[in-house]
């Protein structure tokens, strides 16, 4: 399996340095519109098949031509939502497989924007599908970590544990803490500005989808090992989107377990209008207010070595278990820092991103995962994949939270 890699930051140097020791790769070309960069990202994998390039991500026939030249199977999109269109349509052009870890951007509700969707995440993905049919190519999207490992989760959950499947509700959440900074993200301030105040969006198998305000349906969840209670709110994101497509559900909702600090923070970038990617004028500069906030803040992916803690990805599921009971199942993952740090040299929310793409294309290499079309995870088997999951060491686990007999 060839693969190009557009986008060497966290996620995409991890990529490279997770597959690197995958006997699958032939061959990962890390590209990045900074060659420096993708240079460093490829060095780092420590392996004579990982190598770098220069790439404009936002130019669709750049990308085509080096997709080309180095033959590549699949394109890995490792760049943040705002290029994947480029990307997504050079993939399909040049004949690639494509994966991506968010789908394309939405756009709210020009009236009512926090009852009614808008334009959806991944809609102009999903208007194309019966084209990637046509070509059999599959472009797999949303297959990180979250979306990504909690839609496998999902699909094992439908599979093997539950007759019937009345709320997936996805929680994300860790005990991470960067030594040195007053505020420090854990991953792109970008991104989440975008997901979290986007309005959320949720869905109900009689209502359909639906968004509501930012920071809504605020909880308290209790993270397994240790990590403990967190206050959790819905958020805008692709599973609530992807799983209902392929799994019997009731309700799907993702809430991230932020912190009172960082959701304090968000609400008052919103006030102050430092969300916007609207550029403004500033002494001749044109220049987006929340490009300007990523830029002051630190680099995520350069902190591991400041970082202490572990991240937990997963989704809880309630309903009838096979036995008919009333069952609540947490089927989750938890990434150690530490353990990533001195494994790998990449800090654990990027790493943990990073894996579960290169578990994805390696199936699809084995030609175990197959299929056409634009599709999410949950449209295949979870065992292989799981099974795939435990070889890097961060396996599943399924926790029962709650079997009650039915009366």
């Amino acid at each position: 399996m060839r693969v190009l890699v557009v986008g060497s930051g966290g996620v995409g140097a991890a990529f490279a340095s997770i597959a690197a020791r995958r006997d699958v790769f032939e061959q990962i070309v890390v590209a990045d519109i900074d060659a420096a960069r993708a240079a460093r990202a490829a060095a780092k994998a420590k392996s004579a098949k990982v190598v770098s390039t220069k790439v404009d991500a936002s130019d669709r026939a750049d990308i085509v031509e080096l997709a080309r030249s180095c033959r590549a199977d699949v394109i890995v999109n490792a760049c943040d939502p705002r290029l994947n269109p480029p990307i997504f349509d050079a993939a399909f052009e040049a004949g690639c497989h494509y994966l991506d870890m968010a789908m394309h951007m939405s756009v709210p509700h020009p009236t009512d924007p926090y009852n009614t969707p808008g334009v959806m995440l991944g809609d102009a993905q999903f208007a194309v599908a019966d084209q990637w049919v046509e070509r059999g190519q599959l472009a797999l999207v949303g297959m990180g970590v979250e979306p990504g490992f909690s839609d496998v989760a999902a699909r094992f959950a439908s599979d093997h544990l539950f007759s019937r499947i009345d709320e997936i509700g996805v929680r994300d959440g860790s005990d991470l803490v960067i030594d040195g900074f007053a505020f420090a993200p854990t991953f792109s301030i970008w991104t989440t500005i975008e997901e979290c105040l986007n309005p959320p969006i949720v869905y109900e198998r009689d209502r359909g989808w639906f968004t509501t305000e930012p920071f809504s349906e605020p909880e308290t969840f209790v993270f397994p090992e240790d990590i403990g209670p967190l206050g959790c709110v819905n958020v805008e994101h692709e599973e609530v989107i992807l799983m209902p497509r392929w799994l019997d559900v009731g309700r799907v909702t993702f809430k991230y377990g932020l912190g009172d600090e960082f959701l304090d923070v968000l609400a008052t970038l919103r006030k102050l209008g430092l969300d916007s990617t609207k550029p403004v004028n500033v002494r001749g500069v044109e220049v987006s207010p929340r490009d300007l906030v990523a830029a002051v803040l630190p680099n995520p992916a350069e902190l591991g070595d400041r970082m202490r803690g572990r991240t937990c990805a997963g989704s809880l599921v309630r309903g009838l278990g096979k036995d008919g009971s009333v069952r609540e199942s947490y089927i989750y993952q938890v990434v150690d820092n530490e353990w990533t740090m001195r494994e790998y040299g990449h800090q654990a929310v990027v790493w943990q991103t990073a894996v579960h793409p290169v578990v994805a294309v390696e199936l699809l290499a084995h030609g175990v995962w197959t299929g056409s079309g634009v599709m999410g995870p949950e449209a295949f088997d979870a065992v292989p994949f799981l099974d795939l999951l435990a070889e890097h060491r961060v396996p599943h686990v399924v926790e029962d939270r709650r079997r009650l007999a039915v009366a």
